[in-house]
Formats: C-alpha cells, structure tokens, sequence
C-alpha cells in the first residue's frame, strides 16, 4: 500500500519524470497534489502497469487532484544543460504551472534542487511507495508517450511508436541508417558502443 503523505500537514507535491534515458524527444516532468486524505488502491510505479492501465489512470488523477502539471525540457535545452539538470529543470517547470502553490516537494529518485525554498525530500523508487510520486509518474510517462507518438507520424524509420526514443537495436540501426533527427539528443552517445546492452522491445 502506497503512502499518502512524507510531510504531514503541508500542502504536498508529488514530482517524477519520463524520458530520462532516452535518445530522442524532451524529457517530461509531472507534479501532482493529492487530496490528504487521498486512497487509490490501483496508483502504482507506471512501469509496472500497462499502457491501459495508465491512461486509465491518468483521467482519474486529472479528476482527482487537487492540482496537477506538466514540465517539458527540450533536446535542444538537454544538450545544452545535461539531462540530470534538464530533468530537474522539467519538474521545477511542472510546479511552476500548478494552480495550487504546494508547501512542500517529494521527488523520486535521488537528485534535486531546491524549488522555491520550499522543502524538499528525494526519494529512491519514491514512485513505488507515494501516492503522488506514482500519480506524477503516471502523468509524465503518458504526456510523453503522446509526444512521441506524434513524433512517430513524422519518422516512422525510427521505430518511436515502440520505443519512444529509447536506444533500442532498432532505434540504434535506424539512426545509422538514416542520421540523427531534430529531435535527437545530439550530446548522448547515438550509436552506441559495440559492448553497451540496448533494450528491445
């Protein structure tokens, strides 16, 4: 059972990303507040639900919440700041565009900076373990995966409707083929190096 709240008593927002890891597209960020009292048995980690599972989700978090954004940093933005800052830079932009001002920050994972001298606590796998990071989680995968599937319309070659931008194989082979897109990271590692594992999907 996931937990509600770190800070007790305060308006809290959940933060998490998506796109991290990725070759191609923008990083996505999301900050949900939830409601204190707030139970759904079915929130979890996005990674360890289904595609259906998650959109489904995602309608009744937007009813939900108190309040709920989303941040997009750029690939553009990424080369030029790095994508541990990027993905930082995402979260700071999706709190920026809540509607309620949150008294207080939980992340997932374990780098942050500080927003808005609120305080703050980075989490490890926090998106397995509180309701608003999994809410976020949810949002920011999603919101992504729309985005790269529009992109996919645009490049069919690359395979995104699949890996969305992830060094897949055939994502690997498609950029030697074809080169690299506006929308790759330019500062990663495109090709890859003979000994690195990529994922298949």
């Amino acid at each position: 059972m996931l937990k509600n709240h770190y800070y007790e008593g305060l308006v809290e927002a959940g933060c998490d990303e998506a796109g991290r890891g990725c070759l191609a597209g923008s990083v996505y960020a999301a900050a949900v507040i939830l409601p204190p009292d707030y139970s759904n048995a079915l929130l979890n980690d996005s990674k360890q639900l289904s595609e259906r599972q998650r959109y489904a989700l995602r309608d009744v978090i937007e009813s939900e919440a108190l309040a709920w954004a989303i941040g997009i940093v750029t690939p553009e933005e990424i080369d030029r700041i790095n994508i541990l800052n990027a993905s930082i830079m995402a979260m700071h932009r999706a709190l920026d565009a809540l509607t309620i001002r949150p008294q207080a920050v939980i992340v997932d994972g374990n780098k942050f900076k500080p927003y808005a001298s609120l305080p703050h606590t980075c989490i490890v796998k926090g998106d397995a373990k509180y309701l608003s990071i999994a809410a976020a989680s949810i949002l920011a995968k999603t919101y992504r995966d729309d985005y790269m599937n529009r992109l996919a319309e645009e490049y069919p070659q690359y395979d995104w409707l699949s890996n969305k931008g992830y060094p897949t194989k055939k994502h690997r082979e498609a950029i030697r083929q074809y080169g690299a897109t506006p929308y790759h990271r330019m500062s990663y590692n495109l090709l890859g190096t003979p000994q690195e594992l990529t994922l298949d999907f």
